[in-house]
């Protein structure tokens, strides 16, 4: 049996990550437990001090209960280096249609989380390939991850 896992980011600000990784995934920001009006409610209850609590979402889940939760952790420091794990999304899962309908839907991806406050890094290609095309973008606190 597979192990059921969430994938973490360390940030700045965990509620503006939640609220673009929510759009961006078409997740739903989770709310607070059973029991608990509110994260905080919740986080102090577990014990964690004031001085860490936040107002705001701090985590995102799948509205199908099928892709991983998304956690995203509050920290002092800020990113340094380009990140050793992305995400990937997929925006054209049809390989068999020709190449100018993929690239138009990866383009129209990409306005998309433009849109939701993403921002190109790199314009993916292969020189004579037409079946490689790919975005890579950075999230609002320049975390990378590529649409393809």
């Amino acid at each position: 049996m597979a192990i059921r896992f969430q994938v973490t980011f360390d940030c700045a600000d965990p509620d503006r990550l939640a609220r673009f990784w929510a759009g961006a995934l078409h997740y739903r920001l989770e709310e607070a437990p059973e029991g608990f009006e509110s994260w905080n409610d919740y986080w102090r209850a577990a014990g964690l001090p004031e001085e860490e609590l936040f107002d705001g979402y701090d985590s995102v889940v799948d509205p199908d209960g099928v892709g991983p939760r998304l956690w995203f952790q509050k920290v002092p420091e800020g990113k340094v280096a380009k990140n050793r794990l992305h995400l990937d999304l997929r925006a054209n899962e049809d390989r068999e249609a020709p190449a100018a309908v993929r690239r138009e839907r990866v383009d129209a991806e990409v306005a998309r989380l433009t849109a939701l406050g993403a921002t190109v890094a790199n314009v993916l290609t292969v020189e004579g390939n037409d079946d490689f095309y790919g975005v890579t973008m950075l999230d609002p606190e320049e975390n990378e991850f590529c649409v393809s």
